[in-house]
């Protein structure tokens, strides 16, 4: 039974439990995929000319063309070619990215791409401080209020500098391009105490961040990623529209290029909010 299919039935089960469904027919799952059950929130940046990555990757996304117009047949055709690092816009750190023999992006199971999403809101310290972390307070005091981080869910840091995506300069905090830039970049990331104590006494399947690394800008040493990583967590970068999802009770489905041997990759994430 996957993790979704067993949240339905726990559900399902609470309501009959309660005679909030006596008498009535099974549940139609189906109604998740047609929207009549909730509401489907695209998490990506689309890919093209303008996408963000890495200072030091200046090639960015390229997109050929291949083929665009009529053919001699009559009918019309388009074909490309895209070139892109794994690491750009949108897209899935596989744990091996920063701890080696860990899981490959081909490697990783999708109960940890498919899953229930926990939303934790920091933007308004992210707003005061561009180089706020997360901290253990932080997931503490989530938990006082909505309750422990259930196992296999993807905890989701929501920091608002999404909002900040078109203004390349306003999301990296530098406009500088290339190895000098990197000491310059300013944006929220996971403090490495949050880091390991999501290891030591919780057992979530994937972090995500709606900024360019799960490490803010300023790291060096980048001890968010080496920590969770090394544990076999998944890594969700550039994510947007965090804010359209609950704290809890949200769903995930995140699924990447599946690159054989590859550190991570382009990433289309969706997130299901229950109606």
């Amino acid at each position: 039974m996957t993790r979704t299919t067993a949240a339905f039935a726990a559900m399902t089960g609470t309501l009959l439990a309660a005679g909030c469904l006596r008498d009535a027919p099974p549940p139609d799952h189906t109604a998740v995929f047609t929207g009549g059950a909730g509401e489907w929130v695209d998490l990506s940046h689309a890919f093209g000319p303008s996408t963000i990555y890495w200072p030091t990757d200046t090639a960015g996304f390229q997109l050929t063309e291949l083929a665009y117009g009529r053919t001699e047949g009559g009918y019309f055709y388009a074909s490309y070619s895209f070139a892109s690092a794994e690491h750009g816009g949108t897209h899935l750190d596989a744990p091996i990215h920063f701890a080696e023999g860990r899981m490959t992006a081909d490697e990783i199971p999708l109960s940890s791409l498919i899953t229930m999403a926990s939303v934790v809101d920091v933007s308004a310290g992210a707003d005061a401080d561009p180089d706020y972390l997360l901290s253990v307070e932080d997931l503490t005091a989530w938990e006082a209020e909505h309750g422990e981080l259930a196992d296999g869910t993807a905890l989701l840091v929501r920091t608002g500098w999404s909002s900040r995506w078109e203004d390349r300069t306003a999301y990296l905090g530098t406009d500088l391009t290339g190895p000098e830039a990197v000491p310059e970049l300013h944006f929220p990331g996971i403090g490495p105490e949050a880091a390991q104590w999501l290891v030591d006494n919780r057992n979530v399947a994937a972090v995500g961040i709606d900024t360019p690394s799960i490490d803010y800008g300023q790291s060096s040493d980048y001890r968010a990623h080496v920590i969770l990583y090394s544990a076999n967590m998944v890594g969700f970068e550039n994510l947007t529209n965090l804010d359209a999802l609950p704290a809890t009770g949200a769903g995930i489905v995140a699924l990447p290029m599946k690159i054989v041997g590859g550190s991570g990759g382009p990433l289309r994430v969706v997130g299901w909010v229950p109606g």
